[in-house]
């Protein structure tokens, strides 16, 4: 085409539309894909992190020239290396191990919620689970000055209630917080130990607003082993759902440690009301005002009833209170010792807890008590009960 002097060159629409709209040679569009630190399983080893294909085996170099055409090669055909059917893909080779990029790796809940350190042991002479929190780090901020207040609580499940719930002091203004603090369950059985579950929750302490939870960990007891202590060092979970459908069989009243001794200087049964755990709680504040009574039965003269001071408030009271009753080595082996635990409340009737009965008619550990104690005179023995809520043959009410 000529031009005459100071002629402009007219340019069609379709000409301008052809002119440098491909610089270059054609890409792939990049995929979402690209900017997670993850590939999809699959991923031939063929496709990179850019979407183009690279080289399975090494190649010869090629010249500039020829360079081109590689690049130029059909969008489609690039991309079907996600998605080709198996007459279209190329040979097969092994399938590569999945890599994770170390740099782009996004933080789990381990590092975004923090971890626990802590110890337990199982002494399983005095039926006691000793838990010993230390420390957390790295725990989740909550307020808003970046910080946390937080604490640890125990519980034991199945059956958490505020009657095996155990909690540490609160520190403030910390997401590194140091605690050395020891808290302890008593009453703890072996049978507990193989059903029982540690629940350990960290949470965060607020003034005007319900506490907030930050992580928490269950540990099951049968992991323990009795008279070892076993130090934990964990990354703290979401808060995991208990199970509703528990067995309400295991439900219980509480426990209570009783000390039986006849002492052949007084001539009489020393009953010893040492301490009740894991209560069940008959007031509206969630806890008891608990007391304790004793009988020995059959109680003709009706004397035999003794009483422990009201503990205020308290799902795991400590009495340390003992009774004596006048009687005949003899003729303890007719008797049944009855244990009843009462909530205290003013102005109404006192609520029944639970009770446990000891005796020549009884079964398991209870006759296993009451057998030691004839058996062993001036001999104090301790042993932990399971409260139930039916007492056959006492009087349901105070």
């Amino acid at each position: 085409m000529t031009l005459r002097k100071g002629e402009k060159m007219t340019i069609s629409i379709q000409e301008h539309m052809a002119i440098d709209v491909c610089p270059g040679p054609i890409k792939p569009i990049k995929q979402i894909s690209d900017y997670f630190p993850r590939f999809p399983r699959g991923l031939p080893a063929a496709v990179g992190r850019s979407g183009a294909l690279r080289p399975a085996v090494s190649q010869p170099s090629v010249s500039p020239a020829e360079a081109p055409r590689e690049d130029d090669e059909d969008v489609d055909q690039l991309f079907g290396a996600y998605g080709t059917t198996p007459a279209q893909q190329p040979a097969k080779c092994p399938p590569p191990e999945e890599a994770v990029d170390p740099e782009g790796y996004e933080s789990d809940d381990c590092t975004a919620l923090g971890t626990l350190d802590f110890s337990l042991l199982y002494d399983q002479e005095n039926n006691a689970l000793h838990c010993t929190i230390n420390k957390a780090k790295g725990l989740k901020p909550m307020d808003h000055n970046g910080l946390a207040d937080p604490y640890v609580k125990l519980h034991l499940l199945p059956g958490a209630s505020k009657a095996n719930k155990l909690r540490t002091k609160t520190l403030r203004n910390t997401l590194n917080p140091t605690w050395n603090e020891t808290l302890t369950y008593y009453g703890i059985t072996d049978e507990d130990m193989i059903r029982k579950t540690l629940r350990i929750s960290v949470c965060d302490e607020d003034k005007f607003r319900h506490n907030e939870f930050i992580g928490e960990t269950r540990i099951p007891l049968k992991k323990l082993k009795p008279n070892q202590t076993k130090n934990f060092s964990i990354c703290l979970e979401k808060q995991l759902p208990i199970d509703k459908t528990e067995d309400k069989s295991l439900e219980e009243r509480g426990r209570i440690l009783i000390s039986l001794k006849y002492s052949s200087q007084k001539q009489g049964l020393l009953v010893g009301i040492i301490r009740c755990a894991h209560l069940a709680a008959m007031d509206a504040n969630g806890y008891s005002d608990p007391y304790v009574k004793t009988y020995l039965k059959p109680d003709e003269d009706k004397k035999s009833k003794h009483k422990t001071a009201v503990k205020k408030k308290t799902l795991n009271p400590e009495f340390n209170e003992e009774f004596c009753y006048e009687i005949k080595h003899g003729d303890l082996a007719k008797k049944t010792l009855e244990v009843t635990v009462w909530d205290y409340d003013i102005g109404k009737s006192n609520d029944f807890i639970g009770g446990v009965v000891l005796g020549i008619n009884a079964k398991g550990e209870r006759l296993k008590h009451w057998f030691d104690c004839l058996k062993n005179k001036d001999k104090k023995i301790e042993r932990w009960h399971t409260l139930t809520n039916e007492l056959p043959g006492a009087v349901l009410s105070d």
